[in-house]
């Protein structure tokens, strides 16, 4: 995964848990959702990049 992939997720992931604090602190149900479906976002990248390099992995040891 690169750096700029890992450094955006992590961002979207920060945004997001931002957002749910501050609808839970205002009471903004809306915000609160929006808030953590960011974070959910960021976490399928995040775990896409990964299956990612591990296809890339696994290509690079099969070779003979």
């Amino acid at each position: 995964m690169s750096t700029t992939d890992k450094a955006s997720n992590k961002v979207e992931d920060l945004k997001g848990r931002g957002k749910e604090v501050t609808g839970r602190a205002t009471g903004n149900k809306d915000l609160e959702v929006e808030g953590k479906t960011d974070q959910a976002k960021a976490t399928i990248k995040d775990i896409g990049e990964h299956v990612k390099d591990a296809g890339a992995k696994a290509k690079r040891l099969a070779k003979p």
